[in-house]
């Protein structure tokens, strides 16, 4: 697997970007039934898991990774697959949508810098505006002169 977008870890941490990994321990794991058709097999197997990250209680993150994340995702950023018929499958399936929301959630945005009109769209703006008046003035009852 290429490591240069997020991805579940050998060690079972994940990967976020390069400064941010993280452990396995943070991340909190859950396994349920995946529901729905699918007889026996859907209504007794585990195999459904939803992955839990506590932003608040991370160690993982800085302050400002923090901060950014609590604003764009909340105190906590959940991520489920019930995808595969396979319990492992599913959990890497998880935490690998985990960890692609987080990585989403702390890209910063550019701010915007606002620009001028140009010569041109000023002249086209001035011009509407004449052909517009020069319509709404022959809508007019002509003058009794």
């Amino acid at each position: 697997m290429a490591t240069s977008g997020p991805h579940v870890q050998e060690d079972g941490s994940l990967f976020v970007r390069s400064r941010l990994v993280i452990p396995e321990s943070e991340i909190q794991l859950r396994v349920t039934t995946s529901g729905g058709p699918g007889g026996q097999h859907a209504n007794r197997a585990l195999t459904r898991v939803i992955a839990t990250f506590d932003v608040l209680d991370s160690l993982a993150l800085s302050d400002d990774d923090r901060e950014l994340l609590l604003e764009k995702l909340g105190p906590i950023v959940r991520s489920s697959s019930s995808r595969f018929r396979a319990q492992s499958q599913n959990r890497t399936a998880a935490l690998e949508h985990l960890a692609q929301k987080i990585a989403v959630a702390l890209v910063r945005q550019a701010p915007r810098r606002p620009s001028r009109p140009t010569r041109a769209s000023k002249t086209r703006r001035v011009d509407e505006k004449k052909a517009r008046g020069r319509v709404k003035e022959q809508r007019r009852r002509p003058s009794e002169d």
